[in-house]
């Protein structure tokens, strides 16, 4: 089933949404965060600060504009695999398509230090990762028939979502990322040759 086409009007939007989200991002990086208004990104963009709160709900949301539709995504993954796919290799597949672009981008030092040195951007990312890891669990217990609660789906989603932590410190982002999935799709074991095994 083929989706419709975006309308004018919608694509009209998306593109405000867009040059906002890329005003405030630039003037963030240039002056810092505490030294940016939403006069000085709405001025930016060329739109009112009307316009501004139409699109975002505030400062920090500028910041993460693409985080309003991860949930959205996380269940997608879930849902919508391929039949026969695992829910890991679908979250697998889901991380690799969609995080090695963003940690590819020539501006994702810059922003990783702008969420680092500011507290209301650490505090924003902590509580959206706390929405996304309850999303997630809530998308996989369903999966599975068991309660939203449940520890096995909890844990999961709460590693799928440090995924992209733990990889990109590494040299080869794709090589760590199918590290750590095949870490939660086969368990742990001692890294090292035979001298290691034995110790265990």
């Amino acid at each position: 089933m083929t989706e419709p086409p975006v309308g004018r009007r919608e694509r009209k939007k998306a593109a405000t949404r867009q040059a906002i989200a890329d005003s405030a991002l630039q003037l963030f990086l240039e002056r810092g965060y505490d030294h940016v208004s939403i006069r000085d990104i709405a001025d930016t963009a060329d739109v009112s600060t009307a316009t501004v709160f139409k699109h975002f709900t505030g400062k920090e949301a500028l910041v993460f504009d693409q985080e309003e539709a991860t949930d959205a995504h996380l269940v997608a993954a879930v849902r919508e695999r391929a039949a026969g796919l695992s829910v890991i290799d679908a979250l697998r597949r889901h991380v690799l398509d969609t995080w090695l672009p963003i940690a590819a981008h020539p501006q994702r030092e810059e922003f990783n230090r702008l969420v680092d040195s500011t507290q209301a951007l650490r505090a924003y990312a902590e509580r959206m990762w706390a929405r996304h890891t309850d999303t997630l669990s809530a998308a996989i217990a369903d999966e599975y028939g068991v309660d939203h609660g449940n520890l096995a789906c909890v844990t999961l989603a709460r590693f799928v979502l440090e995924v992209p932590v733990l990889a990109q410190g590494q040299k080869d982002h794709r090589a760590a990322v199918e590290e750590v999935f095949d870490i939660l799709d086969r368990g742990w074991r001692p890294p090292g040759g035979p001298a290691a095994r034995s110790r265990t």
